[in-house]
């Protein structure tokens, strides 16, 4: 039998999580890894997850660091 099947997932009380597959915030977590986002320090803050990751993807498109145009000060 392979390794890393049929574990529990990880995690401690007073961590917050939000499944993507179940879409509901989650203490401990229940759900494996591959499923959710955090840990988040509030239940609230979880419950923004899916928020807080479109945002931040946005923020990084938007990088100009992160573009593979020439930067027009570079020769």
């Amino acid at each position: 039998m392979p390794l890393g099947f049929h574990r529990k997932p990880t995690g401690r009380p007073g961590e917050w999580f939000y499944c993507i597959k179940h879409a509901k915030v989650e203490e401990g977590p229940e759900c494996p890894a591959k499923d959710r986002l955090g840990p988040y320090a509030t239940p609230d803050e979880a419950a923004h997850a899916l928020q807080l990751a479109d945002e931040r993807n946005r923020e990084w498109q938007n990088d100009p660091r992160w573009r593979d145009e020439p930067r027009p000060d570079a020769e």
